[in-house]
């Protein structure tokens, strides 16, 4: 049996356990509804993956060539949204 690779966003749902506190799940809730709770937290934790994908990736650069600038790291989070909204995919996590 082959075994499927998904990237961040992607593959079937799956169901898991998750611990909030109750402020923050009413919180949500109040923002988008009963219906939407899942779609919200799917949507953080990808974007908190994508925020890690690139934070990992400058860190090698900068172990490579040496510190980036604020600026230059504003420009590198842009250029990551458009390339990977582009491709529709990022890549898969770990």
């Amino acid at each position: 049996m082959v075994e499927t690779t998904y990237s961040i966003g992607e593959g079937p749902a799956t169901r898991v356990s998750l611990s909030l506190p109750e402020g923050t799940a009413e919180a949500i809730r109040a923002r988008v509804g009963k219906r939407e709770f899942s779609a919200f937290i799917a949507e953080a934790v990808e974007r908190e993956l994508r925020g890690q994908v690139l934070d990992e990736y400058l860190a090698d650069y900068e172990s490579r060539k040496g510190p980036v600038s604020e600026q230059a790291r504003r420009r590198a989070r842009q250029v990551f949204d458009e390339v990977f909204a582009e491709e529709a995919e990022w890549p898969a996590a770990g």
